[in-house]
């Protein structure tokens, strides 16, 4: 994923979200039209810099008392996914829409998906072609130990905390619900990369299963008609989604509710947006309280 030249020109020039700053483009009548804010961040767990693309509701005041959920998107850099979907919650926000409260979205900017996104196969083809996979430990905790306490140390938040993901990215927030559930209230989950390492995720023992998981917890899962994996594994990416949601509706959860939505208009290239876009009705079937 490349960083595109206007990403890179606002990443040292951060400023309010939706605001208009002075600086001239075109002579004194034309003005920059921004999106969101740009922070970066020292991380230990990656042993790197982040940065991080942030959306900022309309009317945010860091000196009033409102607190804002959070919505954390994997593959959140400027020429990525950061852009449509802030339009999605920005849009489902309107008044005349009310679906999804006024929400902070925190894009982290990709730099190394395989790496970040997969933990380690047993697959030796895998192996070869993607020497560098295999961290995504390290990711989990930059997430866990060091992102989530910078956005509610930095921001105005609330306990409730959404991620997103695609692809790998879909991969990466199904091992955080299996694994650690509790890190987010919300995972949508579009076109999973479930057949990486022979689908081993699968055999994974749901979190959600301890006695002691009690937080609600809303679950989308979206596919499209996306066919057999990128390397050619006897994995359909549709029956892993469905075989997912299957195993988290098994569990028989009362404070989990899972959402299944295949998709046959859409590919693997398409699906983002519309996927997103159903999620957020979803999961959010009643009227967002003002």
């Amino acid at each position: 994923m490349r960083i595109s030249n206007l990403f890179i020109i606002l990443t040292f020039c951060a400023t309010p979200a939706f605001s208009q700053i002075t600086n001239s483009i075109q002579g004194d009548s034309s003005k920059h039209f921004i999106l969101g804010v740009i922070e970066q961040i020292q991380s230990k767990q990656l042993n790197e810099k982040r940065i991080l693309n942030i959306y900022l509701p309309d009317g945010y005041n860091n000196n009033d008392t409102v607190q804002y959920p959070v919505v954390y998107l994997l593959d959140g850099s400027a020429d990525e996914d950061f852009i449509h979907v802030v339009g999605l919650y920005q849009f489902n926000n309107f008044s005349w829409i009310n679906r999804v409260p006024k929400s902070i979205v925190v894009g982290i900017a990709t730099l190394d998906r395989i790496r970040d996104f997969t933990y380690p196969t047993t697959i030796e083809g895998e192996k070869n072609k993607f020497p560098n996979a295999g961290h995504s430990d390290k990711f989990i905790g930059f997430i866990e130990k060091e992102l989530q306490p910078f956005i509610e140390k930095r921001f105005k938040t609330n306990s409730s905390k959404t991620i997103i993901g695609q692809s790998l990215g879909g991969l990466l927030a199904t091992e955080i619900l299996l694994k650690k559930p509790m890190l987010f209230t919300r995972y949508i989950i579009v076109s999973p990369s479930l057949w990486w390492d022979n689908g081993s995720l699968l055999n994974q023992q749901p979190g959600i299963l301890q006695e002691n998981f009690s937080q609600p917890t809303g679950i989308y899962i979206g596919v499209g008609k996306e066919g057999l994996t990128p390397t050619k594994i006897p994995h359909v990416m549709e029956v892993d989604a469905n075989l997912l949601a299957e195993k988290l509706n098994n569990t028989k959860s009362k404070v989990v509710k899972v959402y299944f939505d295949y998709l046959p208009n859409e590919d693997h290239a398409t699906i983002m947006h519309q996927a997103v876009f159903n999620a957020l009705r979803l999961l959010y079937p009643e009227p967002a309280k003002k």
